[in-house]
């Protein structure tokens, strides 16, 4: 069902954008070389609460979390919800969440890291389908909110 919102969701707003199924698990490892990128182009869905409020941040697929600030711009510290929560938010199995055709609506954020690539790789609401996107139209289709919440990297 969520790989079918997802579909609906690029149907009506960005038709050209092409979900593509998998034979292997959309990791991001697997998808980093299925595709040809680095892991850092594979924008990795969190799924997390901070406070009382639960949210969807899209990171490189190498990012940490820094939590001083996630607390300074987000409000508070973040936790990860369990699988069947994030499942239940998003209405994609974990592995194959993704900011497009969500069955709650909630607040969206992207990492600026994402903003380094021209092309990122992101699941498609099922663990065997991904699909490749501007970062920054990425962003745009879901009104996300760009962050710097994640370490740099090393």
């Amino acid at each position: 069902m969520s790989l079918e919102s997802v579909r609906a969701f690029l149907a009506e707003r960005a038709p050209d954008v092409a979900v593509v199924e998998l034979e292997r698990h959309s990791e991001t490892m697997s998808l980093s070389a299925a595709w040809n990128v680095l892991p850092a182009q594979i924008a990795k869905a969190l799924s997390l609460k901070v406070g009382e409020r639960s949210l969807l941040l899209m990171t490189c697929g190498d990012s940490r979390l820094d939590n001083k600030k996630i607390k300074t711009v987000l409000g508070g510290k973040a936790r990860m919800l369990p699988p069947d929560e994030a499942a239940l938010m998003t209405g994609h199995p974990v592995g194959g969440v993704c900011p497009f055709g969500l069955a709650t609506p909630v607040p969206i954020y992207c990492d600026i890291r994402l903003q380094t690539f021209d092309v990122v790789v992101t699941g498609a609401g099922s663990t065997h389908a991904a699909l490749r996107i501007n970062p920054l139209r990425m962003a745009e289709l879901v009104g996300a909110s760009w962050v710097d919440v994640c370490e740099a990297p090393r």
